[in-house]
């Protein structure tokens, strides 16, 4: 759907415009595009990404998530948000 996102090279494209992601946000997507569809906690994914201890008050994963969905663009739509567990990336057929 647009998006392509190269591993090796550490790039993210969508709709043929390179897009600069941070470290924490290309993990963020990493995560998500090798899963597709499976649901991940804030929590794992703080603790994955961020290496520390979750906090519920701590806001981290859901402003990263909210930057890269923005930086996506008509992409970002691909990460849905899951009401009071986390994230998971839509499944595209």
């Amino acid at each position: 759907d647009g998006l392509e996102v190269n591993l090796d090279a550490h790039t993210v494209v969508v709709d043929g415009e390179r897009v600069a992601l941070t470290y924490k946000e290309f993990e963020l997507l990493k995560v998500f595009m090798e899963h597709p569809g499976e649901v991940f906690t804030r929590q794992w994914l703080y603790e994955r990404i961020w290496n520390g201890t979750y906090s519920e008050k701590n806001r981290t994963v859901d402003i990263h998530v909210q930057t890269l969905r923005k930086k996506l663009g008509p992409c970002g739509s691909l990460i849905e948000s899951v009401k009071y567990i986390g994230y998971r990336m839509k499944k595209v057929p």
